[in-house]
Protein backbone atom coordinates (compact mmCIF):
# COMPACT_ATOMS: atom_id res chain seq x y z
CA UNK A 1 0.00 0.00 0.00
CA UNK A 2 1.38 3.26 -0.76
CA UNK A 3 1.46 5.90 1.83
CA UNK A 4 -1.07 8.60 2.11
CA UNK A 5 -0.38 12.09 2.73
CA UNK A 6 -3.59 13.37 3.90
CA UNK A 7 -6.15 11.57 5.91
CA UNK A 8 -9.86 12.79 6.67
CA UNK A 9 -10.69 10.33 9.59
CA UNK A 10 -14.60 10.41 10.78
CA UNK A 11 -15.42 8.39 13.62
CA UNK A 12 -18.87 7.80 13.87
CA UNK A 13 -19.47 5.31 17.04
CA UNK A 14 -21.53 6.66 20.43
CA UNK A 15 -18.68 4.87 22.12
CA UNK A 16 -14.73 5.65 22.26
CA UNK A 17 -13.74 3.11 24.62
CA UNK A 18 -13.94 -0.61 23.43
CA UNK A 19 -15.19 0.44 20.28
CA UNK A 20 -14.68 -1.91 17.29
CA UNK A 21 -14.98 0.78 14.52
CA UNK A 22 -13.16 2.93 16.40
CA UNK A 23 -10.18 0.05 16.98
CA UNK A 24 -10.33 -0.78 13.10
CA UNK A 25 -9.75 2.65 12.16
CA UNK A 26 -6.88 3.10 14.44
CA UNK A 27 -5.65 -0.41 12.37
CA UNK A 28 -5.50 1.45 8.84
CA UNK A 29 -4.12 4.43 9.63
CA UNK A 30 -1.68 3.00 11.76
CA UNK A 31 -0.82 0.86 8.02
CA UNK A 32 -1.47 3.92 6.00
CA UNK A 33 0.98 6.10 7.62
CA UNK A 34 -0.06 9.37 7.11
CA UNK A 35 2.05 12.37 6.61
CA UNK A 36 -0.98 13.99 8.00
CA UNK A 37 -4.28 13.37 9.65
CA UNK A 38 -7.53 15.17 10.64
CA UNK A 39 -9.70 13.52 12.98
CA UNK A 40 -13.73 14.39 13.00
CA UNK A 41 -15.30 12.87 16.08
CA UNK A 42 -18.64 12.31 15.50
CA UNK A 43 -19.59 12.25 18.78
CA UNK A 44 -19.89 15.72 19.51
CA UNK A 45 -22.77 15.69 17.36
CA UNK A 46 -22.99 17.90 14.15
CA UNK A 47 -26.11 20.05 13.65
CA UNK A 48 -29.10 18.29 11.12
CA UNK A 49 -29.51 20.35 7.90
CA UNK A 50 -32.06 23.10 8.49
CA UNK A 51 -34.55 25.29 6.12
CA UNK A 52 -31.95 28.24 6.85
CA UNK A 53 -29.56 26.17 5.73
CA UNK A 54 -31.11 25.06 2.57
CA UNK A 55 -32.02 28.82 2.08
CA UNK A 56 -27.98 29.88 1.99
CA UNK A 57 -27.20 26.76 0.27
CA UNK A 58 -28.92 27.37 -2.85
CA UNK A 59 -28.71 31.07 -2.89
CA UNK A 60 -25.87 31.56 -5.28
CA UNK A 61 -22.32 32.32 -3.48
CA UNK A 62 -21.77 36.08 -4.40
CA UNK A 63 -25.30 36.97 -3.21
CA UNK A 64 -25.07 35.50 0.41
CA UNK A 65 -26.12 37.52 3.29
CA UNK A 66 -24.07 36.91 6.71
CA UNK A 67 -26.29 34.98 8.13
CA UNK A 68 -26.32 32.96 5.08
CA UNK A 69 -22.83 32.40 5.31
CA UNK A 70 -22.79 31.81 9.28
CA UNK A 71 -25.25 29.14 8.51
CA UNK A 72 -23.27 27.62 6.25
CA UNK A 73 -19.78 27.95 7.84
CA UNK A 74 -19.34 24.33 9.74
CA UNK A 75 -20.63 22.57 6.19
CA UNK A 76 -17.99 24.85 4.47
CA UNK A 77 -15.12 23.81 7.07
CA UNK A 78 -16.25 20.17 6.52
CA UNK A 79 -16.13 20.40 3.23
CA UNK A 80 -12.75 21.71 2.90
CA UNK A 81 -11.64 18.96 5.38
CA UNK A 82 -12.54 16.38 2.22
CA UNK A 83 -11.38 18.20 -0.10
CA UNK A 84 -7.81 19.09 1.58
CA UNK A 85 -7.55 14.72 2.21
CA UNK A 86 -6.19 12.09 -0.51
CA UNK A 87 -8.07 9.26 1.65
CA UNK A 88 -11.17 9.02 3.85
CA UNK A 89 -10.91 6.70 6.80
CA UNK A 90 -14.74 6.35 8.03
CA UNK A 91 -15.01 4.14 11.14
CA UNK A 92 -19.06 3.53 11.81
CA UNK A 93 -21.34 0.80 13.71
CA UNK A 94 -24.53 0.16 12.37
CA UNK A 95 -27.19 0.89 14.48
CA UNK A 96 -30.38 -0.45 13.93
CA UNK A 97 -29.55 -1.71 10.02
CA UNK A 98 -28.49 1.90 8.87
CA UNK A 99 -25.52 4.32 10.03
CA UNK A 100 -25.62 6.42 13.23
CA UNK A 101 -27.54 9.52 12.87
CA UNK A 102 -24.36 11.44 13.66
CA UNK A 103 -22.89 10.14 10.37
CA UNK A 104 -25.98 10.81 8.42
CA UNK A 105 -25.95 14.67 9.25
CA UNK A 106 -21.90 14.58 8.43
CA UNK A 107 -23.06 13.39 4.85
CA UNK A 108 -25.77 15.48 4.63
CA UNK A 109 -23.54 18.60 5.17
CA UNK A 110 -20.74 17.46 2.97
CA UNK A 111 -23.00 16.21 -0.29
CA UNK A 112 -23.13 20.07 -1.53
CA UNK A 113 -24.07 21.21 -5.05
CA UNK A 114 -21.67 22.78 -6.81
CA UNK A 115 -18.71 21.87 -3.62
CA UNK A 116 -18.53 17.81 -4.06
CA UNK A 117 -21.06 17.48 -6.90
CA UNK A 118 -22.81 18.96 -9.61
CA UNK A 119 -25.78 18.35 -11.60
CA UNK A 120 -24.88 18.07 -15.42
CA UNK A 121 -27.33 17.11 -18.65
CA UNK A 122 -26.58 13.47 -18.18
CA UNK A 123 -27.80 13.72 -14.42
CA UNK A 124 -25.47 13.89 -11.06
CA UNK A 125 -21.71 13.87 -11.06
CA UNK A 126 -19.26 13.82 -8.08
CA UNK A 127 -16.13 16.16 -7.87
CA UNK A 128 -14.21 14.51 -5.59
CA UNK A 129 -12.21 12.33 -7.65
CA UNK A 130 -8.91 10.77 -7.39
CA UNK A 131 -9.46 10.04 -3.60
CA UNK A 132 -9.39 6.54 -1.62
CA UNK A 133 -11.74 5.60 0.70
CA UNK A 134 -11.67 3.21 3.60
CA UNK A 135 -14.82 1.84 5.39
CA UNK A 136 -14.93 -0.12 9.08
CA UNK A 137 -17.92 -1.08 9.43
CA UNK A 138 -19.03 -3.12 13.09
CA UNK A 139 -22.31 -4.63 14.16
CA UNK A 140 -23.78 -7.07 16.38
CA UNK A 141 -26.20 -8.67 14.37
CA UNK A 142 -26.73 -7.31 11.22
CA UNK A 143 -24.59 -9.33 8.35
CA UNK A 144 -22.48 -6.63 6.25
CA UNK A 145 -23.49 -7.12 2.62
CA UNK A 146 -26.54 -8.33 3.89
CA UNK A 147 -30.51 -7.28 2.51
CA UNK A 148 -30.58 -5.79 6.15
CA UNK A 149 -27.42 -3.79 5.93
CA UNK A 150 -28.30 -0.22 4.99
CA UNK A 151 -25.10 0.91 5.80
CA UNK A 152 -22.06 -0.07 3.66
CA UNK A 153 -24.30 0.00 0.55
CA UNK A 154 -25.40 3.52 1.17
CA UNK A 155 -22.01 4.55 2.54
CA UNK A 156 -20.40 3.26 -1.04
CA UNK A 157 -23.06 5.15 -3.02
CA UNK A 158 -22.77 8.59 -1.47
CA UNK A 159 -18.74 8.70 -2.19
CA UNK A 160 -19.37 7.74 -5.37
CA UNK A 161 -21.94 10.46 -5.74
CA UNK A 162 -19.68 12.77 -4.34
CA UNK A 163 -16.89 10.97 -6.84
CA UNK A 164 -15.20 9.22 -4.86
CA UNK A 165 -15.01 5.19 -5.91
CA UNK A 166 -12.41 3.71 -4.81
CA UNK A 167 -13.82 1.96 -1.92
CA UNK A 168 -12.65 -0.61 0.03
CA UNK A 169 -15.53 -2.13 2.91
CA UNK A 170 -13.71 -4.17 5.86
CA UNK A 171 -16.20 -5.75 8.54
CA UNK A 172 -16.39 -6.96 11.81
CA UNK A 173 -20.47 -7.98 11.75
CA UNK A 174 -22.41 -10.07 13.71
CA UNK A 175 -20.28 -9.87 16.62
CA UNK A 176 -22.40 -11.24 19.06
CA UNK A 177 -22.89 -14.53 17.43
CA UNK A 178 -19.01 -14.84 15.86
CA UNK A 179 -17.67 -13.69 18.87
CA UNK A 180 -13.68 -12.30 19.03
CA UNK A 181 -13.48 -14.28 15.67
CA UNK A 182 -15.10 -11.04 13.99
CA UNK A 183 -12.55 -8.65 14.95
CA UNK A 184 -9.85 -10.54 14.58
CA UNK A 185 -10.70 -11.65 10.85
CA UNK A 186 -11.57 -7.81 10.20
CA UNK A 187 -7.86 -7.05 11.59
CA UNK A 188 -6.65 -9.65 8.77
CA UNK A 189 -8.74 -7.91 6.53
CA UNK A 190 -6.67 -4.75 7.56
CA UNK A 191 -3.49 -6.22 6.94
CA UNK A 192 -3.43 -6.73 3.68
CA UNK A 193 -4.31 -3.21 2.43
Amino acid sequence: MTQSKNILRIDASARTAGSSSRGLTDAVIEKLAPDNIVTRDLTAALPFVTEDWIGANFTDEAERTDDQKAALALSDSLVDELLAADTLVIGTPIYNFAVPAALKAWIDLIARARKTFQYTATGPEGLLTGKKAFILIASGGTEVGSDIDFASGYLKHVLAFVGITDVTVIAADQQMMKGEAALEQALVDVSTI
